[in-house]
């Protein structure tokens, strides 16, 4: 659990006096009566299922020292109303904990793929340059090299804030942060503004929420706004991010590994056994060289990236070439589990169509005999890419393994019948609904040269069927199974 910043009181009344019309002093805020700390302003915000006003009780038992909602209720604690709940949470938060995105050399990073791999890229890059460094994203929050547990990629407004200011009393300088499209949507970046803003690639995913490809896009274009960054960084090669250099009017740097329109390109990259060797250049002739040791040519597209966003951070050539011969795997990325065994194994959390297809198209080129791939997909989420990410598994491995992933509220049966689809799924591929059987499954036929690639979960610890979540890393399944093959043989 994340600690509170340690920050003075405020009076609201010195925020806005025609919304707080009466003095009270707040050290906090929170949207989450469960999350409300002594001295806290809890605001109660309506939701798609409940309303937070049916959780003021709580609150006050917590603690909360006033409310702000949308609506009046008749409680002993001052109570606020404003019709502009969404847009208030990030700038009445960042006041409070003395806009700390202001302390920060910020970079936000957007997309469909790669968010995780590159922020973490660049944190290694800082880093190896002694600078003290944040984190936030999927795997969790990283401040000063302590890591804690996130429920999300990109927190709600509140917590955000309080996330940075104590970032800023731990000494950090630089944080690097995964944005979420809903995040933009919702509003929980209001208060904060990024130096960098970076754009990684956009394939399908999230449908369920936005509706649409142009939707979805219109989302992650947000971030490129004068209110939300000043420099953006942008993968060209993607054609949604070559769009997107076209429209917006902030100071663009593009990156391409396919070809030398983008500012900064790959001059050279040849494939060694540990991942590549590599040289990168950019318009001004800066140049950028050394071994990269991860493995895949998605990985490629990280790389530049990260190393555009840490050249504009500041950072020089030599420091640059310097880290990336250190550079490691992000975990849950293409993550290997070597433990003595014949084949090769990985887990990654590869969940979209696309990100399937280039996981899969990494294995085989270090992949002598068959390619056995274990793959399944989320409950209550976007359904019209499951046929697509069926498609992905069957094109992409020999041997195709259909299992669960999260199934959440659904029939895992329904949406493994949605991923199969029109596909054929002949022996050896098979469908096997329990994750754990599809797992021993195939590290029972895996043979000498094979590589066994578990998609999905990743660096996940927890697997929610029917609205329980239990224990479940994808890397400890994987390993039990290896571990019983090898005594055996």
């Amino acid at each position: 659990m994340l600690p509170r910043p340690k920050t003075a009181s405020k009076n609201l009344q010195d925020f806005d006096p025609v919304i707080f019309n009466k003095s009270v002093n707040i050290t906090g805020v929170a949207i989450n009566a469960q999350a409300v700390k002594p001295g806290d302003l809890f605001i109660a915000l309506p939701g798609s299922k409940t309303h937070g006003i049916n959780y003021v009780d709580q609150a006050i038992s917590n603690g909360a020292v006033a409310v702000l909602s949308d609506k009046a209720i008749d409680i002993s604690l001052p109570i606020f109303i404003s019709s502009n709940l969404r847009q208030l949470v990030g700038p009445l938060s960042a006041w409070i904990y003395q806009n700390p995105f202001s302390k920060l050399m910020s970079v936000g990073i957007t997309g469909t793929n790669g968010k995780t791999t590159t922020a973490h890229l660049l944190n290694q890059i800082w880093q190896s340059s002694e600078l003290t460094t944040g984190v936030i994203g999927t795997i969790g929050t990283e401040i000063a090299g302590k890591n804690f547990t996130g429920e999300r990629t990109t927190p709600e407004a509140c917590d955000l804030q309080a996330i940075a200011a104590l970032m800023i009393e731990n000494k950090v300088s630089h944080l690097a942060m995964e944005v979420s499209s809903h995040a933009l949507v919702q509003g929980r970046l209001t208060g904060s503004h990024f130096q960098i803003a970076a754009f990684s690639n956009l394939t399908q995913d999230h449908l369920d929420f936005h509706e649409s490809m142009d939707k979805y896009f219109a989302a992650k274009a947000i971030l490129f706004t004068p209110e939300l960054s000043d420099v953006a960084v942008i993968n060209i090669d993607d054609s949604y991010g070559d769009k997107l250099s076209n429209q917006i009017k902030s100071k663009v740097i593009t990156v391409s590994r396919s070809s030398k329109a983008g500012n900064w390109h790959f001059k050279s990259y040849l494939p060694i056994q540990t991942g590549f060797e590599i040289e990168i250049v950019n318009d001004e002739g800066r140049n950028i060289s050394g071994t990269f040791n991860l493995l895949g040519e998605h990985n490629l597209d990280n790389l530049i990236l990260a190393v555009a966003i840490a050249a504009a951070s500041g950072l020089t050539d030599d420091q640059i070439s310097k880290a990336i011969q250190k550079l490691k795997s992000v975990s849950g990325r293409l993550e290997q589990i070597e433990l003595g065994q014949k084949f090769n194994a990985l887990v990654d959390y590869a969940h979209t169509p696309d990100a399937v297809a280039r996981v899969l198209a990494a294995a085989r080129k270090f992949t002598s005999g068959n390619l056995i791939g274990i793959l399944g997909c989320g409950g209550d989420r976007d359904k019209g890419k499951r046929p697509l990410m069926g498609e992905s598994l069957i094109n992409g491995a020999d041997i195709a393994i259909f299992t669960s992933d999260n199934p959440r509220s659904e029939s895992p049966a329904e949406i493994l019948n949605q991923m199969v689809g029109q596909s054929k799924v002949t022996h050896p591929s098979t469908v096997i609904v329990d994750r754990k059987d599809a797992i021993a499954h195939a590290v029972s036929i895996a043979k000498s040269g094979d590589t066994i690639m578990l998609l999905g979960k990743g660096h996940e610890v927890g697997q929610e069927i029917a609205g329980v979540i239990t224990p479940f890393d994808d890397r400890i399944e994987l390993s039990k199974q290896i571990k019983q093959v090898i005594q055996h043989d």
